[in-house]
């Protein structure tokens, strides 16, 4: 029984340790705020995805504003982007073929903005985010 408990007990031990790792350097990273500089109604992001990674951005804004996103990349055409409503509620955009969003936004809170490759195969897409909120 004592043998059972310390097998018990060493196994615990193992997997809180796994699961502490795991956390610190495999898990999901918190979204990238996106703030203007006082006065600012838009900001540019420089930035680069590989494979098959993501990079989320969170914006703040309010029912009624406009936003305006637009993205470059290198190689043409290697990034794309998703914007997903408050809530995580799709605005109808297709994810494998954005490169331009202008509308009015539908409700007040924090959108997503997704960046990835359209394709599963090796690579590095390095993009340009241009973002404007009015």
């Amino acid at each position: 029984m004592k043998q059972a408990l310390n097998i018990l007990a060493y196994v615990m031990l193992a997997l809180v340790s796994t699961g502490l790792t795991l956390a610190q350097g495999g898990g999901k990273a918190e979204p990238k705020r996106i703030e203007f500089k006082p006065g600012a109604t838009s900001t540019i992001i420089n930035d680069k995805v590989h494979g098959t990674e993501e990079a989320e951005y969170v914006l703040s804004a309010k029912k009624g504003q406009k936003l305006i996103i637009h993205m470059t990349s290198v190689p043409r055409k290697s990034s794309v982007f998703d914007l997903k409503a408050p809530n995580n509620a799709d605005l109808g955009l297709e994810y494998d073929a954005n490169y331009d969003y202008t509308g009015t936004l539908p409700e007040t809170g924090d959108y997503m903005i997704i960046v990835a490759r359209p394709t599963t195969s090796p690579g590095t897409s390095t993009y340009r985010l241009s973002i404007t909120v009015r």
